[in-house]
């Protein structure tokens, strides 16, 4: 399966937006939709994209492998879920550190078009021959 990267860069764009209210506001409420999101993002019908190809009609000069992204979806997944975590036991630290780990690895994809979870997907099927 092929992925548009301006959708892609878009998606971590809003995600980047939604994760930094979340830190201001402190709203687990809006913590919990980007963690689901981020499941249906590692499932490819991410909410995001299909906004973008709403807005955007014209077709990508090119695609890139989606598993790279979902991948670093089901990683945004996980650090939601572990801030969800932090909320519900009141474990500040955990709540804010996992949020901004998320929101950091977002405005990396946003503003500079680096995916953090896209690269660790590469490596770990460098390193594991197996996960081919």
């Amino acid at each position: 399966m092929q992925a548009d990267p301006r959708a892609l860069r878009f998606a971590a764009t809003v995600t980047a937006v939604v994760l930094a209210l979340v830190l201001i506001t402190d709203s687990v409420w809006l913590l919990a939709a980007q963690t689901a999101v981020f499941a249906l993002g590692a499932v490819g019908a991410s909410p995001y994209g299909m906004v973008f190809k709403g807005i955007v009609k014209s077709p990508p000069r090119e695609l890139e492998d989606a598993r790279p992204p979902r991948f670093a979806q089901l990683v945004g997944l996980a650090f939601a879920l572990a801030a969800l975590v932090g909320h519900a036991t009141q474990i500040a630290p955990l709540a804010l550190g996992a949020t901004a780990a998320a929101l950091f690895a977002a405005f990396l994809n946003a503003a500079f078009g680096f995916c953090l979870g896209c690269e660790t997907y590469l490596i770990i099927r460098r390193l594991l021959p197996a996960a081919r």
